[in-house]
């Protein structure tokens, strides 16, 4: 069909859906219809080999989100690139707050509670991560985490539950692998929205 008479029969909204799906036929009708000079540029999603270059370890588990955690994903992802850190960062971000919190800014949770852990990576402030008020901001929590990440000597070479571990000295090491696929998928997702 005539990509003109598509966009008649589409509709904004359906050409909006169009644009994401099939950019390879508008690159080359690009050079006959005029661009108007807002034109958003869409960014290329992150693909899988940024993502998880090592693979993935063991077996992987999934949760669903609502929008507070989906929300804290966004957040995280916001901090990383305020720390001119890359999407395999993030990764590692969300993977972790996935393993420790399940992407929920948890407060105190009484005789359940692991020391003084809070927020979404179960910060501790007896441990010098911050004040309960800083490690319960997803933006400072996030940061705290990415500033004890940049001081892993080739976190960048290390699979994602090394790396992790490395920062967070948990109880469980192993445990933040089973979240490395999510984790991916919800950077892609994200990353440039």
């Amino acid at each position: 069909m005539n990509m003109i008479l598509r966009r008649s029969v589409l509709g904004v909204a359906g050409l909006a859906l169009s644009t994401g799906v099939v950019a390879g036929p508008l690159a080359t009708l690009a050079d006959s219809v005029p661009t108007p000079a807002a034109a958003a540029v869409v960014a290329e999603k992150p693909d899988s080999g940024t993502l998880i270059p090592h693979g993935t370890q063991g077996e992987q588990s999934r949760i669903e989100l609502g929008e507070e955690q989906t929300g804290n994903v966004k957040a995280i992802i916001e901090a990383t690139k305020n720390a001119d850190m890359d999407e395999r960062a993030a990764v590692v971000a969300i993977a972790t707050s996935l393993q420790e919190s399940k992407l929920e800014n948890l407060g105190h949770l009484g005789d359940r509670n692991d020391h003084d852990s809070q927020g979404l990576f179960q910060q501790r402030p007896s441990s010098g991560w911050g004040t309960v008020e800083q490690i319960t901001d997803p933006e400072y929590s996030t940061t705290a985490f990415l500033d004890g990440l940049k001081q892993v000597e080739g976190w960048q070479d290390m699979p994602l539950t090394e790396a992790a571990q490395t920062v967070q000295v948990s109880a469980y090491p192993f445990h933040y692998a089973q979240w490395e696929t999510q984790a991916a998928d919800l950077v892609a997702e994200h990353w440039t929205s």
